[in-house]
């Protein structure tokens, strides 16, 4: 046993890039990476300030990028930019997500483009850009975001949980092809927490609807009472699973799926 066994968690010295980083999960994931030591780049299409506002006053450091993830030469620009500017590349958190619902039979082929370019094209360019990166230093971690849809089917997200699985399934591919250069690759698979993305959604989980503060609090309640520990996820709760992802305490887990649910799913 080391003399110091929690500084296998520090990241002192490794840059991070974490997308959609403007509020959330991502923001969370920026915020514990950077506290940990790691120089974090918030990346995202909104404006990130605030994320790094809070970083930096917290004893961290970074930057913020503009990234659209559906646009690939960009994903390729920032992390060959970032990698040639600190150096390195260490970890990708590929968080970038967007929901949209429909009925399994009139969902919008508009929709699914969109969240299938997102969601599923998003993260293959990410993996892609960093990967490239990674192999040729001889290592690296990278966490894509999913979600609990990969398990527990629900009305109305037909396309959001199908790309969410298939980046279950692309994260095992990449584990596979990349694990003998050291190079890293797992799934969290959150499951409710209140989010702008969750946020949105009233209690029957339509979209777009005002969401006002009691049917929040019901539509809280309704899903803490699905969970054996009986409250709703943070994003600190992903964010404290991504450190140990992107860091050398998990340096012998490659393509797994942590359903981080609060044993609202339990799929084994």
């Amino acid at each position: 046993m080391p003399d110091d066994p929690l500084g296998i968690f520090r990241l002192t010295g490794r840059v991070a890039v974490v997308t959609g980083a403007a509020g959330g999960v991502g923001r969370g994931c920026a915020e514990i990476l950077a506290a940990a030591g790691a120089y974090v780049v918030a990346a995202d299409v909104k404006d990130a300030t605030e994320t790094m506002e809070i970083v930096k006053a917290r004893g961290g450091d970074g930057e913020t990028a503009c990234l659209d993830v559906t646009d690939k030469a960009a994903f390729d620009e920032l992390t060959a930019d970032v990698a040639a500017r600190k150096g390195r590349l260490d970890v990708l958190i590929n968080n970038a997500g967007i929901q949209r619902r429909s009925t399994a039979l009139e969902f919008p082929a508009e929709d699914i483009d969109a969240i299938v370019a997102v969601n599923f094209k998003g993260v293959l360019f990410g993996c892609q850009a960093a990967g490239r990166i990674m192999l040729e230093q001889g290592s690296g971690s990278i966490v894509n975001i999913a979600s609990e849809a990969i398990d527990r089917p629900a009305p109305q997200i037909l396309a959001y949980a199908g790309t969410k699985a298939a980046v279950r399934q692309m994260t095992r591919n990449f584990a596979i092809e990349w694990g003998s250069a050291g190079v890293r690759v797992n799934t969290i698979a959150p499951g409710w927490m209140l989010t702008p993305l969750t946020r949105q959604l009233n209690v029957a989980g339509e979209e777009g609807a005002a969401t006002d503060e009691e049917s929040l609090r019901t539509r809280m309640e309704s899903r803490a009472a699905m969970s054996p520990l009986g409250r709703t996820g943070r994003p600190a709760d992903v964010a404290y699973a991504v450190l140990y992802l992107a860091s050398d305490a998990s340096s012998w887990v490659t393509g797994q799926a942590i359903r981080l649910n609060g044993g609202s799913s339990m799929p084994w």
